[in-house]
């Protein structure tokens, strides 16, 4: 039997929030151990959009996102069937792959003093008097004072989220694209969102102008075409000619496109006490915003840092956190579930596209009752 090894703080997950939550932890002289079970950067299923929020948490944590090649994002255009309509994005919003911005993070959390396992996954997770106890496989035991938990939309046996009440019949797809010039040149500065019956998609340049098409469909609407990625966007296109348009002559960077099944869109993790007070949830495994608003980023790094925050001022005060963050965002997720349940129905995908149409500014108030409040920004980044 491998012997058990003992850390003061653990970090299960490589993403924005945990690699945000590791740089905070270093910073403050608070050594930390980072697990991601990637051994390499990878591509992961995410929108990419980087809302005003996203930036100014990365801004902090000293990453420049013009170095990194990001895309600049001051449109948002609505299509539905053969129309669209566009406004002015409330702020300057960024495009850059999760493959780019996950590994600039981590790198800033190595330089800072976090230490960082990769290629090693967490199997389960146990509590007892004296700590939390992770099983790692063939890898040697860990018992953690503290344990931030950032696993993404990926539960951990012994800490699942409960998703009761959630949106959870949805799958998600994710393609890069080197688009036909024409079709590049007419998406540059705009991020578009394409209705259709049983889902929604996003579009958007990244770095290299290259196009990162995510979409959202029932599992019903996947299983009618027979399960075929070529099908679906047949039949998206169908019913919203602009995404035919817009992959016409397109070239796929991807062998096949990257999914996720079963996303508990709506989910938002209450105080529990039955938790240890050492377990801190960030991320999607707090809260998982509907994709349609593009905010999941900026609500990942705000959980990091105020995870990071509220430990180093509190101690292992898990429940005060997560009654901070359902503060936080609680508004913000019940506006996007919201909508994400209207565009599932042709009456509300007609009624929204013609609000926007007739009332363009819609677009823009829409865009900001889905984001971080200022308030509470400003407050997680006052703390530090």
């Amino acid at each position: 039997m491998n012997d058990v090894r003992e850390e003061e703080i653990v970090i299960v997950g490589g993403g924005l929030a945990g690699a945000s939550a590791a740089c905070i932890l270093a910073d403050a002289g608070r050594p930390n151990l980072l697990i991601e079970r990637d051994p390499e950067p990878r591509h992961k299923v995410c929108g990419e959009f980087l809302s005003i929020e996203a930036q100014t948490y990365l801004a902090d944590l000293g990453l420049d996102l013009d170095r990194l090649g990001a895309s600049r994002i001051s449109r948002i255009r609505l299509a539905h069937g053969r129309s669209t309509t566009e406004a002015d994005l409330p702020f300057l919003a960024r495009g850059l792959s999760r493959r780019i911005l996950d590994e600039a993070l981590l790198r800033q959390a190595t330089s800072r003093g976090a230490r960082i396992l990769r290629g090693v996954s967490v199997r389960e997770i146990a509590t007892n008097g004296t700590g939390i106890s992770l099983a790692m496989g063939s890898s040697a035991p860990i018992l953690a004072e503290t344990l931030f938990l950032a696993s993404g939309k990926h539960d951990v046996r012994g800490a699942k989220r409960v998703p009761a009440g959630t949106m959870n019949d949805l799958i998600g797809f994710k393609g890069h694209y080197r688009l036909a010039h024409a079709q590049q040149v007419a998406l540059e500065g705009c991020v578009e969102v394409m209705l259709f019956s049983g889902g929604y998609a996003g579009l958007q340049l990244v770095e290299g102008g290259i196009a990162n098409l995510c979409l959202v469909v029932t599992r019903q609407g996947f299983d009618e075409v027979g399960k075929s990625w070529d099908r679906l966007l047949d039949r998206i296109a169908d019913d919203c000619s602009h995404l035919g348009t817009r992959l016409g002559g397109a070239q796929p960077l991807f062998e096949r496109p990257l999914s996720i099944f079963q996303i508990p869109y709506g989910y938002l993790h209450a105080p529990d006490a039955g938790e240890p007070p050492g377990l801190f949830r960030l991320g999607d495994q707090a809260s998982v915003i509907p994709s349609f608003t593009g905010d999941g980023m900026s609500i990942a790094l705000h959980s990091g840092r105020l995870a990071a925050t509220t430990f180093l001022a509190q101690g292992q005060a898990g429940a005060n956190f997560h009654r901070q963050l359902r503060a936080d965002v609680q508004r913000s997720l019940r506006f996007s579930s919201a909508l994400n349940a209207a565009v599932r129905y042709r009456v509300g995908r007609h009624a929204v596209f013609h609000l926007c149409r007739a009332w363009p500014a819609a677009m823009r108030h829409l865009t900001s009752l889905t984001r971080v409040q200022e308030t509470s920004v400003t407050a997680a980044l006052a703390a530090r």
